[in-house]
């Protein structure tokens, strides 16, 4: 079998790796990503990741603003296209592109589906308190993440893992996702499996409201939320009217003796500070107060004291 001449639609770090691997095993023709946008203190304009790789690479790349106005698909088709490969474009492909290529548009997706449908899935896999993540390989349709499944790779999501680390272990998890489906498709031996929808839940993107916690909920609950927002949008409380951000918390026993109101300060141990929580105590490994650097909690209490007693939340 001639290689695949393909398109990569993608824009993020994350979809780097299933680039990279694309570029290995098919004739990329050309490589979609999003327009160059401000970032920084200076707001200047800075390309994807993706546009960055592809450039590096020598492969061809177009920016569009829109697949729909005006209507992308004829340039697509102009490519005698096999394959194209979607990962975290950040755009939702119109039908007439999805028609265009030989055997459709396939999207690496940062769940297991059908859960996890939408814009974040690593975040809500934390955030939901799931003990397994990973990757699916979908056909892709015109739905939100609908389309039929070609394969999915498992990952065990640890005590320690926050959307940050888990983002990390999944772009290579995916890129090798995307490397069996090639060959399977080579083989002959690919296989579509439709979704079961009645199983399907929903990750939108957060806000960054999402970041603050609340302490009447269990330790577990909020060790998850913690994690789930870390690096964005960033779990947060308050101190004493300040915004106090959190890290690292580690899920201990709540100490002997009277229940604290939720939020209450416990004390410190060798894992940070510790706080009561509805059920339970976190301890919270880092912490930041506005205009400070991001220290370990031993660090940042010998320089501004939080004595047992005091109300996070407040």
């Amino acid at each position: 079998m001639s290689r695949l001449r393909t398109v990569f639609m993608g824009s993020p770090e994350f979809a780097v790796p299933s680039l990279e691997a694309l570029l290995r095993h098919t004739d990329v023709q050309l490589v979609v990503t999003q327009p160059d946008q401000p970032a920084g203190r200076g707001r200047q304009l800075q390309p994807t990741a993706v546009r960055q790789a592809a450039e590096a690479a020598g492969v061809p790349v177009a920016t569009p603003p829109s697949l729909r106005k005006p209507p992308y698909a004829p340039t697509l088709a102009e490519l005698n296209l096999d394959l194209i490969v979607v990962v975290a474009y950040g755009k939702i492909l119109p039908a007439d592109v999805l028609a265009v290529p030989r055997h459709g548009c396939w999207n690496v997706h940062g769940s297991i589906l059908p859960r996890y449908r939408g814009a974040a899935p690593i975040q809500w896999a934390l955030l939901s308190g799931e003990r397994e993540t990973g990757v699916t390989l979908m056909q892709m349709d015109v739905g939100l993440d609908t389309g039929p499944m070609l394969l999915t790779r498992t990952l065990p999501i640890t005590e320690d893992d926050t959307a940050g680390s888990l983002h990390t272990k999944l772009a290579p998890l995916g890129a090798e996702a995307l490397v069996e489906g090639l060959e399977r498709l080579a083989a002959g031996t690919l296989v579509a499996t439709p979704q079961d929808n009645a199983a399907a839940t929903l990750a939108p993107l957060l806000e960054k409201e999402a970041g603050r916690v609340d302490w009447t909920q269990p330790a577990e609950v909020i060790s998850c939320r913690i994690r789930g927002v870390d690096p964005w949008p960033g779990a947060f409380t308050t101190l004493e009217g300040e915004v106090l951000k959190l890290w690292r918390p580690h899920v201990v026993p709540s100490p002997d003796g009277e229940a604290k109101a939720p939020g209450t300060v416990l004390g410190q141990d060798g894992q940070g500070l510790v706080v009561a929580c509805g059920r339970g105590a976190v301890a919270v490994g880092e912490l930041q107060l506005p205009g400070r650097k991001r220290l370990g909690a031993t660090a940042l209490l010998a320089g501004r004291s939080i004595p047992a007693g005091t109300v996070l939340g407040r």
